[in-house]
């Protein structure tokens, strides 16, 4: 008897792979297989983006392309583009399915009505050595910028002992290195019943470091107010919890960001990353930043600039400002200029390479332990530090999630080169 195929495609942020891969463990255990190149599926689901302009076309993109490339397939599209284009999605041909936001833990249910439907949940990561677990989903602060409010609802968090439940399985299929991830992770509650008391994410980091067999735990996406001294205390005093954290920047300058609505000043930010170095000086950070929000002067770019010189980004994930229907910035006056707003991304991208750079110099000659992700080339392996760094291996056999140490003996604009010791 045949297999069953099918094909899952996953735009967007750390959310939406968690979902698709949700997705993948159900399907899996309803009996499918992926399809391999050139084999048409018998089922696609698009898991849309709909945060940027460019997201939107990747998002129209991609249901087109499976649609054409498996002509009489379920087509099933969900995601945050959802929200805000229905009825287009509903007019491309080959669609069968539109699932919004609020059911898609039950899509499998609904696209399969009369079949039994496996828990919503993952047991692997395909293709990563780090595994991603949603713990929250929503936002409730309205940016000026962002609809995600509007496309994936209010702040709602999973219970505590389902998601120690998920982290045990993933470690027992292998997993070394978990990744609490959310929409906006600050928000976590513990899903409180009536008369419980509600948990914050420091609860979690505890009870998550506590689970035996784990070997690293990172925290993804943060604002820097919520970052406080007893999330550091259980980062830092944690066995499992490495010293790096994805706090995010958005601008430099404090009239951008009142404008953007966030909760947090540039001193703010400043001050979060000063304490943690002060506690631990290796730790390092990642960030996201916005180009060219509507009013961006060329002063508020250079306090951007700034901030990234005095923190050393291991990594900028930058963003050049897109309108957004039902924001307020999309009403904002004195847009920059899209030539503006090419020069600047053009700037910040040439600077964040070229203080990464000179962050990783500061560890040659140290030695660390790597996590092996992949076999970039026949012999290369590479992965990351404990404090996300990004290493490459030479001339060695590893296989992925091996944890290694090496001694860092030079850095290339790839990342550094490890020696195993």
């Amino acid at each position: 008897m045949e297999k069953k195929r099918y094909r899952v495609a996953t735009l967007g942020c750390r959310t939406n792979q968690y979902e698709s891969q949700a997705y993948t463990d159900q399907l899996v255990a309803m009996g499918y297989v992926p399809a391999e190149e050139g084999e048409a599926a018998a089922l696609c689901i698009v898991n849309t983006c709909t945060v940027t302009a460019s997201a939107d076309s990747s998002s129209r993109h991609q249901i087109r392309q499976l649609a054409r490339q498996n002509p009489g397939s379920r087509l099933v599209v969900t995601g945050c583009f959802v929200e805000n284009y229905a009825d287009e999605i509903l007019q491309i041909e080959g669609v069968t399915h539109v699932i919004p936001n609020k059911q898609k833990e039950e899509l499998l249910s609904l696209v399969f009505p009369e079949e039994e439907v496996p828990e919503f949940a993952i047991e692997h990561f395909s293709a990563h050595t780090r595994a991603f677990v949603k713990v929250q989903d929503g936002c409730n602060s309205f940016c000026t910028y962002c609809t995600i409010p509007y496309t994936r609802g209010r702040s709602r968090s999973r219970r505590l002992a389902e998601i120690i439940k998920e982290v045990e399985t993933l470690i027992k299929n292998g997993y070394k290195e978990i990744v609490l991830t959310g929409i906006n992770i600050g928000d976590y509650d513990g899903a409180p019943e009536e008369g419980e008391k509600p948990l914050r994410l420091v609860d979690l980091v505890r009870a998550v470091d506590g689970v035996e067999g784990l070997k690293r735990l990172r925290i993804s996406s943060i604002d820097p107010d919520e970052v406080d001294k007893e999330l550091v205390d259980a980062v830092l005093g944690g066995k499992t919890c490495c010293p790096s954290m994805h706090i995010v920047l958005q601008a430099g300058s404090n009239a951008i960001l009142k404008r953007m609505n966030r909760k947090y000043t540039r001193q703010i930010f400043m001050d979060t990353i000063e304490y943690l170095r002060s506690r631990t000086p290796d730790f390092t950070f990642t960030t996201d930043i916005i180009v060219g929000f509507p009013g961006e002067t060329e002063a508020d770019f250079q306090e951007t600039l700034e901030v990234m010189e005095r923190v050393k980004f291991a990594k900028v994930h930058m963003f050049p400002y897109s309108d957004r229907k039902r924001t307020r910035a999309s009403l904002y006056l004195n847009k920059v200029p899209q030539e503006i707003i090419a020069e600047r991304k053009a700037i910040l991208l040439k600077k964040a390479e070229e203080l990464s750079f000179s962050l990783r110099n500061s560890y040659v000659g140290r030695k660390m332990t790597v996590l092996i992700e992949s076999e970039d080339l026949p012999g290369f392996f590479s992965g990351h530090t404990e404090n996300f760094l990004h290493v490459i291996i030479p001339g060695a056999h590893f296989r992925s999630n091996d944890l290694v140490e090496v001694t860092l003996v030079s850095n290339t604009p790839e990342g550094l080169i490890g020696h195993v010791n």
